[in-house]
């Protein structure tokens, strides 16, 4: 793969510290695929997180338009139907599609306690938690849970992790376990049988700051299928914030 790799963003999507070089709108994905072919790529990688935009009829392309019924079909049927008729738009163009597993492997830490220290009750409530997020996974629910001494304080649903965590910390006490007995963690892994090259679960310092004032002991995640942003400041980070840090295997 190239070295330099052609930007392409989504409008309203733009990443930060990072050059454009073509943006695009889903009312206009056909010629967008069309100026990718055009301008020799062959590989896609999927990057960042969006949300589900609003799409504006009067933009629409013929070719676009009439694909939109299998995008609103699968967009009915939850995120990871959608992502995987994204990739097969994508596949069905001629592009090949790459994973993180495959450009950036590092980024998928392999099992082992990265920071902090565990205790039995860490490794149950994970267990717990890894139950409870497979079972949303397969409903095509969420991706993470906080578990506190066996009990679900919460679920990761459309909100997203940042709104799951700031409602755990608005919990009044007398509705959270005794810390004292166990402050709980935070799980996050990928959903069972998902296509593991497009929206891993993502994980990063900001969520340690946010796990942290969520009251929790620490977070814990799937080995080899959680990104992990910066994961020497998470180390750091998770440190300086008395949390654990495990990728579970």
């Amino acid at each position: 793969m190239s070295p330099q790799p052609l930007v392409a963003a989504m409008e309203g999507f733009t990443p930060e510290g990072l050059a454009v070089d073509l943006p695009f709108r889903v009312e206009r994905l056909m010629p967008f695929l069309h100026s990718l072919q055009d301008r020799g790529v062959t590989t896609v990688v999927f990057a960042g997180a969006v949300t589900r935009p609003r799409l504006d009829p009067a933009l629409l392309d013929p070719a676009t338009a009439a694909m939109l019924p299998r995008l609103m079909q699968a967009m009915a049927a939850g995120d990871d139907a959608t992502l995987r008729a994204v990739i097969d738009i994508f596949t069905e163009s001629g592009f090949a599609v790459a994973g993180v597993a495959d450009v950036a492997p590092s980024l998928l830490p392999a099992a082992g306690l990265l920071a902090g220290t565990l205790t039995d009750r860490d490794q149950a409530d994970a267990t717990r938690a890894a139950a409870i997020v497979a079972a949303l996974g397969a409903v095509d629910v969420g991706q993470g849970a906080v578990v506190a001494q066996g009990l679900c304080l919460a679920v990761e649903a459309l909100p997203g992790t940042d709104a799951m965590l700031a409602a755990v910390a608005a919990l009044p006490p007398q509705l959270r376990p005794d810390p004292a007995r166990g402050r709980g963690l935070f799980y996050k892994a990928s959903k069972p049988g998902q296509d593991r090259r497009i929206d891993l679960p993502t994980l990063g310092p900001d969520t340690l700051r946010a796990v942290a004032a969520a009251g929790l002991g620490g977070v814990a995640f799937e080995a080899g299928g959680v990104i992990c942003l910066n994961l020497p400041d998470m180390q750091r980070l998770a440190a300086d914030l008395g949390l654990f840090l495990w990728a579970r295997g």
